[in-house]
């Protein structure tokens, strides 16, 4: 029995290290796993790069300014009594807008109406005088000295009474100043000035302002290589290019404007030149000292390669556009860019006419990659329903001016 027991020993061992080693190398090589499927290639949105004539157009910081701005001075010292107009309205020529106490004005006025009146019965007596001594003189009746004397007095109380009516017409014309007006139609301003207040020249040298602002003028100040260039496309533009406003909130204002004039001299201190614009202003949105910016025409860019802003992607200062080639497959290229036009960008080289390229899941691809290319939808075509939509890369994209 040991003998059969010794035997079998060594025989059973090496058919369990036959049965164990396979399996131990079936483990090791991953038998009874399926093999790994490769991942499938991203979704990007891909569009057409547009070819179309573009419109050029050079921007410029401009503050707007009343077209006339009239200071309201008081011309005679006295009392402000009153304030006859509301800050912020439209007044008319010849309103009144403060009133100044008149009594002492009043009393002068008539002080001086005496005199006159006095100087004028002195002038009638002496005429009176004259014609009686003319006809004596004449018959020798009386001497020539007497004539004389008459014709000096004569002459003399006219002069006075000359000298007295000025005095009343300035009487009067202080008397009216005592009424502040408008000189011309506009938006007047916040007072500077009290009711109680000792007002005139010497004490406080403005009342408000008055400003015509319809129309109102936008002064831009351009380099003097900006205005050289201005002054060719207006020689080339006889009629004036026309001049858009964008306001301080990012908005189109709704008309259109011109340049009316340059100033007479670059101003050295910045190097530029102020340029005056006029633009229609009805209802008086614009008010003087405003902010905006000025959008000129200054030619057309023909055949401009055009792409959304989405698709172009700043790489360390350098632009780079994910171009998708006939086999799927991925290009990543250096481009150079243009001017914007409203959401889309000016590609000036670096892409062809017809070109795909990556417009939504730029950030998923790498040289050489394959992706699933899909149309573009714009955000807000998204919006609408499929039936609206139109495919990308077929309708000409839209620009912020008129050709």
């Amino acid at each position: 029995m040991d003998t059969i027991k010794g035997t079998c020993l060594p025989l059973i061992r090496r058919l369990r290290s036959a049965v164990l080693l396979p399996l131990a190398l079936c483990a090791a090589a991953g038998c009874g796993k399926e093999k790994a499927a490769p991942s499938p290639p991203p979704v990007v949105e891909v569009v057409d790069v547009v070819q179309q004539d573009v419109p050029v157009y050079s921007e410029y910081v401009a503050s707007t300014d009343g077209s006339v701005n009239a200071s309201i001075r008081p011309q005679v010292t006295g009392y402000l009594i009153s304030q006859n107009y509301k800050e912020g309205d439209v007044v008319k020529k010849g309103q009144v807008l403060f009133r100044i106490d008149p009594r002492v004005f009043q009393a002068t006025l008539e002080q001086a109406q005496g005199q006159l009146a006095q100087q004028q019965a002195r002038w009638a007596t002496a005429t009176a005088n004259l014609k009686r001594i003319k006809p004596l003189a004449a018959q020798n009746a009386v001497s020539q000295k007497d004539l004389d004397d008459a014709t000096g007095m004569e002459q003399s109380a006219h002069a006075s009474v000359i000298a007295a009516q000025a005095t009343v017409d300035k009487a009067k014309l202080d008397l009216g100043f005592t009424r502040v007006t408008s000189l011309i139609d506009g938006v007047a301003g916040i007072a500077k000035a009290q009711i109680g207040d000792l007002v005139g020249p010497g004490q406080i040298g403005e009342l408000t302002t008055v400003s015509t602002v319809d129309p109102i003028k936008v002064y831009v100040p351009v380099s003097e290589q900006q205005y050289l260039k201005a002054m060719e496309n207006r020689k080339e533009r006889p009629n004036g290019s026309t001049l858009e406003l964008i306001l301080a909130n990012g908005s189109t204002y709704p008309h259109k404007g011109k340049i009316t004039f340059a100033d007479r001299q670059i101003d050295p201190k910045t190097g530029t030149i102020k340029v005056a614009t006029l633009f229609p202003n009805p209802g008086n949105l614009l008010r003087p000292g405003q902010f905006a910016k000025v959008r000129a025409l200054m030619g057309v860019d023909r055949d401009a390669l055009l792409v959304p802003q989405r698709a172009v992607t700043d790489m360390q200062g350098k632009l780079m556009v994910a171009v998708v080639g006939p086999d799927n497959r991925v290009s990543i290229r250096t481009v150079e860019a243009g001017q914007r036009v409203g959401q889309l960008q000016v590609i000036s080289k670096g892409l062809k006419p017809g070109e795909k390229i990556v417009a939504e899941g730029v950030q998923k691809v790498k040289e050489g990659m394959p992706v699933n290319p899909k149309p573009y939808v714009p955000p807000n075509e998204a919006e609408t329903s499929p039936a609206e939509k139109k495919p990308a890369g077929t309708s000409a994209p839209r620009t912020t001016g008129k050709r």
